[in-house]
């Protein structure tokens, strides 16, 4: 049974995860930079991984990247990246603030590789995070790794994203025969030509577009139908004035502001990244499907304002039963493969859940630098990202804000830090992960 101990760990190396680690190497060098660990489930890094689609790109301007807007002249820039792969030149000429998504994946990795203190561990997924040490009024916590193997840690920041939503009406539906958005890109090599005739992309935002226009220039014999509860698509809004709202210094008046100003605010600022499409993706859409009708050899469906009642097999085929919004209508919908582009759920990773069950809270919250409230004879502290919408505004799941926030963490940290060394693995932290181990 092998143990570790850092005084920061970090799950996830994300973009969230890696500008933490970079406002660590710039803020924190010589107090915590060499005892901070990152620990990655994938074996690399990779932006966006269901979705790296050669040609899509970002829809947020290269210069909110990990660290331009907390420290313009840091070295983990993206442009010091272009300039170190000899890009620097042709991205100018391209005249484009929003890079390729191939790109800002390239751009994470070359962060990861480059970081001279904090360590990245690959191929560990966490499995469990559970307090010890509460009895003596030290309070630190246990990361339980999928391997067998642990991390002790004092301070914790959890970046690993929320779980993507997979509708229950689908549970019946075999998994070789439906890719969520998340997995699309590594799947849809999966998809057979000579058995896939007919393709239904559930959901009517950018990445139901997405897949929807690759699966239709990938298998050209396939009928390719979109299904949303939607009254059809719409392009993001991204009117300057909206945008002000991403500011990181925004989060500050909307943390401030009443539950149902934040409510409203939420609610308008939903079609900015949740419920639109590039104007690029919906001209594209539609000047196919006018051709298509102009010549007669339409292959691109939409069905809008349908809800998907009933998924269930017969035989290979998937029957899909939609009921229209307007009328209550039903109709079935047959297909060979489903495409969901249905997006995350609104819950918390499951982990924080158990973390927060494990230390005795019932509800989750944090206060304005991300810190989750704790039981007061609990010593250690945690961060969530990217998870806090609710209380930070709709740009704590994108990349507006990674920068500042990554600062606000650190100092945070540096704040709350201890003096004294982390003391020696414990038989009581042996005995609960013995524990852990053995009741799984």
């Amino acid at each position: 049974m092998r143990f570790q101990e850092v005084e920061l760990l970090a799950i996830g190396a994300g973009p969230s995860g890696l500008a933490l680690a970079v406002a660590v190497e710039e803020l924190a060098k010589s107090e915590l930079a060499k005892e901070t660990l990152i620990v990655e489930q994938q074996d690399d890094v990779v932006w966006q991984r269901g979705m790296l689609i050669p040609w899509t790109q970002s829809q947020v301007s290269f210069l909110k990247d990990l660290v331009t807007q907390r420290n313009p002249r840091s070295p983990f820039s993206f442009v010091n990246y272009l300039h170190s792969v000899g890009r620097l030149d042709q991205f100018i000429n391209l005249g484009s603030f929003t890079p390729y998504r191939m790109e800002i994946s390239g751009y994470l990795g070359w962060v990861a590789r480059s970081l001279p203190n904090v360590r990245i561990d690959y191929g560990r997924r966490c499995v469990s995070v559970r307090p010890f040490g509460i009895a003596d009024g030290t309070g630190e916590w246990l990361v339980q790794m999928a391997d067998g193997s642990a991390v002790v840690c004092r301070h914790l920041v959890v970046a690993a994203g929320r779980d993507p939503y997979i509708p229950e009406t689908f549970a019946a539906i075999p998994r070789e025969l439906m890719i969520h958005s998340t997995e699309f890109a590594a799947r849809i090599g999966e998809i057979d030509p000579e058995q896939t005739r007919r393709i239904v992309v559930v959901g009517g935002a950018q990445s139901a577009a997405e897949m929807l226009w690759t699966a239709h220039q990938t298998f050209p014999g396939t009928q390719c139908t979109m299904v949303m509860r939607s009254i059809g698509l719409n392009a993001y809004e991204t009117s300057k004035f909206t945008n002000e709202l991403f500011y990181p210094s925004f989060v500050d008046e909307f943390h401030s502001a009443r539950p149902e100003a934040r409510a409203q605010l939420l609610r308008e600022m939903h079609r900015t990244n949740y419920a639109g499409l590039t104007t690029d993706m919906l001209d594209t859409l539609y000047r196919q499907m006018y051709i298509e009708r102009l010549t007669g050899t339409e292959r691109i469906e939409m069905i809008p304002m349908v809800d998907v009642a009933e998924a269930e097999m017969d035989g290979r085929e998937i029957v899909l039963t939609l009921v229209d919004r307007k009328s209550g209508h039903r109709s079935t919908l047959r297909c060979d493969v489903v495409l969901l582009g249905t997006g995350f759920t609104k819950r918390m990773p499951r982990i924080v859940d158990d973390m927060a069950s494990a230390v005795g809270i019932d509800e989750i919250t944090v206060n304005r630098s991300y810190r989750m409230s704790l039981p007061p004879s609990f010593s250690g502290t945690c961060h969530l990202q990217g998870v806090n919408e609710a209380t930070h505004g709709i740009a704590d799941s994108l990349l507006s804000v990674l920068a500042a926030r990554a600062a606000e963490i650190v100092t945070d940290l540096l704040a709350e830090r201890r003096t004294p060394p982390l003391p020696a693995i414990t038989e009581a932290a042996a005995r609960l992960l013995a524990a852990t181990q053995g009741a799984q």
